[in-house]
C-alpha cells in the first residue's frame, strides 16, 4: 500500500520528472522540478490558494512516482516526453501528432533527387521547411521539375549507369538521363546549387543568374534554350509575388500568438522562411481549467517543438513564459545553433504578432464554437446511454466487440474504444480467433473478452509490482458493447465473472436491414429514439466495430491467412477455395465428401471435383 505520508519524506532535492497516479495506477499528471522534494511536497499543503486545476488533481492522486535527471534542461525533455506518451488527464495537451513534410535534396546521392520526406535524419543531404501542408511541398518539386530537368528516380546511379533503360521522363526531356552516363557531373550540380539557392529563399538572387544564362544563349544566337531560360525566370517572378515578405531579416522564424474562447484556446503559428511567410497552422486546446496564458503557451512550445524535426532560429511568443532560458538552451541543442526566444515589444514584429493573434481569434470563432458544440453533444449521447441503462457512473470510456468471418473460416475480432464519445485509435486491438474453426460467435466473443480482461488484470498485477507504466490494456472500461444479442452478452459476462470483475455489458441488435435497433440490456430490449445523440452514438460504435474487424479480416486475406491444403490442388481457386469452406465448413467435411457432393457446390463441376476428391485419396496412398 502506498502511503503517501512517508513516501514524500523520501523524495530528494534533486531535478528531475514526477508522476502523479490515480486510484487505477494511470498517470494523470507529469510535471518537472528543480527540485523534486520542494515541489511535490507543495501538492499536498495547504490548498487555500491552489488553482482549480490544482484542487482537482490533488482529489485523485493515490501515489506518485519520480525520476531524477542530471539538468533542467534533461527534465524538461523528459517531462515532454511522458506527457506525448501517457497524455495525462491534468496536463495541457497539444492533440496534434501531425509529422511535417519536408524537401530534402539528396546531395549525399550521386546526380541528386528533390524528394518529399517527413523524417530528418543525419544522412549528408540538405533538408528545407517545415512546410505547413503537403500541398506546399508537392507545388514546389512540381516547380523545381518543371525549371529543371533532374531525376526522379529512385536508382542506384553507380551501379546501373547504362546498365537500363532510361525512364519515360528522359524521351520526354523531364530528365537528362544521368543513369545513361551522358550527363555532365558537373552541370548537374550547378543545377542542384541553383534548387539550393531557390529553396534558401534567394529567389532574386537566382533569376539573375539565369538571366545571365539566358543574355548569353541569346547572344550565341541559342535562342532554344534561351527561351528555356525566360520561362525559368517568369515562373519564379510568379512565386514571389505569391510570397510575403515580411522583414529585411533573411532568417527562419516561427510567430505564435493566442486566443481564447470559452473552453478552448486557439494558437497559430506563423512560419516564416527566408523572411517569407510561406505559410500557417493552427491548434485548438482544451482549457477547461482557464489556465495562464504563460503555462500554455510554455505548454505549447515545449510540446510542438518535441514533435517538429526543424526548429527555426528565432521563436516570437506574446509574453514571457516560465523556463525561458531552459527551453531556449534545449531548442539550440536541438537545432544545433543558437534560439532565441523573444517577446515583441514594438515594430515590424509587434504588428506580425498582432495579425497572428487576429488569424487566431478568427480561427477561434470558426472552429471553438463548433467543438464546444461537440463536446456538448457527446455529454449529452452519454448521459441518455446512462439512463436508459440505468447505470450508476457516465460511461466516459466504451469499449466495443464484434467478430468477422466467413462462414467460421479465419474468424477475427476486433475491439474499439470511445473515450467521452470520441474514437481513441490508440487504443484499438485485433484478435485472430484460436479456440474454433467452425462458425461460433459466442464462442469466438468469449475468447476475445478473455484474452484482452486476462491481459489487463496481468498488467494491472505488475503495474503494483513497479514493473511496468500504464499500458492499453490495464485501462477497464466503464461500458463494454457486443455486437449481438442475448448470446453475445452472456458470452461476455461469463468471461467477466470468471475473472471475478464487474462492468455492465450490453449487446447491439440489428433489425432485418442490418441497421441499429436497439440495446439488449439486463435481458431485455431497450430501444432508444432514432434522432436522439445517444442513439446516433450506439449506432457510430457499432459501425466502427464491424468497420474495424473485416478491415482486419481482408488485410489478412490479402496476406494468404486462408492457405490450406486445397491451395494445392489443380483447379481450386480462391473463389472455389471460399464456396467449399462455406459449404463444408472444414477441410476435413472437405475430405471426406464423395465427388457426388463436391460437384454440388456452387461453381464447382465435376472434372474440378474429380480432381479433388482424388487429390486428396492420393495423399493417403501415399
Amino acid at each position: 500500500m502506498f502511503n503517501i505520508d512517508e513516501e514524500l519524506k523520501k523524495l530528494p532535492d534533486e531535478p528531475g520528472v514526477y508522476m502523479m497516479k490515480d486510484k487505477d495506477g494511470e498517470i494523470i499528471y507529469v510535471g518537472k522540478a528543480v527540485s523534486l522534494k520542494n515541489r511535490v511536497r507543495q501538492y499536498f499543503q495547504s490548498s487555500r490558494n491552489n488553482p482549480p486545476k490544482v484542487n482537482a488533481l490533488i482529489k485523485h492522486i493515490y501515489e506518485f512516482e519520480y525520476i531524477i535527471v542530471d539538468n533542467e534542461v534533461e527534465a524538461l525533455i523528459l517531462e515532454s516526453n511522458l506527457i506525448k506518451k501517457h497524455r495525462p488527464k491534468y496536463n495541457i495537451l497539444l492533440r496534434d501528432d501531425k509529422q511535417y513534410p519536408y524537401i530534402k535534396v539528396t546531395t549525399n546521392e550521386k546526380y541528386p533527387r528533390v524528394i518529399k520526406t517527413r523524417r530528418v535524419i543525419k544522412d549528408g543531404a540538405k533538408y528545407f521547411g517545415p512546410y505547413p501542408s503537403v500541398y506546399a511541398v508537392n507545388d514546389t518539386i512540381d516547380i523545381i521539375r518543371n525549371l529543371y530537368p533532374i531525376r526522379t528516380c529512385n536508382r542506384d546511379i553507380t551501379k546501373d549507369m547504362g546498365k537500363r533503360r532510361p525512364c519515360l521522363n528522359y524521351y520526354i526531356g523531364r530528365c537528362l538521363g544521368p543513369c545513361q552516363g551522358n550527363v555532365d557531373e558537373k552541370k548537374y550540380m550547378d543545377m542542384i546549387d541553383e534548387i539550393i539557392m531557390f529553396l534558401n529563399g534567394r529567389e532574386d538572387g537566382l533569376i539573375k543568374k539565369i538571366e545571365e544564362k539566358m543574355n548569353k544563349a541569346s547572344k550565341e544566337l541559342d535562342f532554344e534554350n534561351a527561351a528555356r531560360y525566360r520561362d525559368q525566370i517568369n515562373s519564379l517572378k510568379i512565386i514571389l509575388e505569391k510570397q510575403k515578405m515580411v522583414g529585411s531579416r533573411i532568417i527562419d522564424q516561427d510567430i505564435i500568438g493566442m486566443a481564447r474562447g470559452v473552453e478552448q484556446v486557439c494558437i497559430q503559428v506563423f512560419f516564416i522562411r527566408g523572411g517569407k511567410i510561406i505559410g500557417r497552422e493552427h491548434f485548438i486546446i482544451s482549457d477547461t481549467f482557464k489556465e495562464e496564458k504563460k503555462d500554455i503557451l510554455s505548454s505549447f512550445v515545449k510540446q510542438f517543438y518535441l514533435g517538429t524535426a526543424y526548429v527555426p532560429k528565432e521563436i516570437f511568443i506574446e509574453e514571457e513564459i516560465d523556463d525561458m532560458e531552459t527551453i531556449s538552451q534545449w531548442l539550440s541543442n536541438k537545432r544545433g545553433s543558437k534560439v532565441t526566444i523573444r517577446i515583441p515589444k514594438r515594430g515590424e514584429k509587434s504588428q506580425l504578432m498582432g495579425m497572428v493573434k487576429k488569424n487566431a481569434m478568427d480561427m477561434m470563432e470558426q472552429y471553438g464554437d463548433r467543438l464546444l458544440r461537440e463536446k456538448r453533444k457527446d455529454e449529452e449521447a452519454l448521459e441518455q446511454i446512462k439512463e436508459a441503462l440505468e447505470l450508476e457512473e457516465l460511461p466516459l470510456r466504451i469499449e466495443a466487440y464484434d467478430i468477422s468471418n466467413i462462414s467460421g473460416v479465419a474468424s477475427v475480432g476486433s475491439m474499439v474504444v470511445f473515450e467521452r464519445g470520441k474514437p481513441k485509435k490508440s487504443d484499438y486491438r485485433r484478435f485472430k480467433i484460436k479456440s474454433t474453426t467452425t462458425p461460433d460467435d459466442y464462442r469466438s466473443m468469449e475468447e476475445i473478452v478473455e484474452r484482452r480482461f486476462r491481459r489487463g488484470l496481468e498488467e494491472k498485477a505488475m503495474m503494483e509490482e513497479k514493473k511496468i507504466s500504464v499500458q492499453g490494456f490495464s485501462i477497464f472500461p466503464d461500458l463494454i458493447m457486443v455486437d449481438g444479442g442475448k448470446g453475445q452478452v452472456n458470452a461476455a459476462l461469463k468471461v467477466l465473472e470468471k475473472l471475478d470483475l464487474s462492468i455492465p455489458v450490453c449487446g447491439l441488435v440489428k433489425d432485418d436491414f442490418h441497421k441499429t435497433r436497439g440495446i439488449i440490456y439486463d435481458g431485455r430490449e431497450i430501444r432508444l429514439d432514432g434522432n436522439s445523440t445517444g442513439f446516433r452514438l450506439i449506432y457510430s460504435i457499432q459501425e466502427e466495430a464491424h468497420r474495424f474487424a473485416i478491415s482486419y479480416h481482408r488485410s489478412l486475406r490479402g496476406k494468404k491467412l486462408f492457405r490450406s491444403e486445397l491451395d494445392d490442388v489443380k483447379g481450386i481457386g480462391d473463389k472455389r477455395k471460399r464456396e467449399l469452406l462455406k459449404h463444408f465448413c472444414t477441410i476435413d467435411n472437405i475430405k471426406n465428401a464423395d465427388i457426388e457432393e463436391l460437384a454440388k457446390v456452387k461453381s464447382m463441376n465435376r472434372r474440378v471435383a474429380e480432381e479433388l476428391y482424388h487429390h486428396f485419396r492420393r495423399d493417403r496412398s501415399g
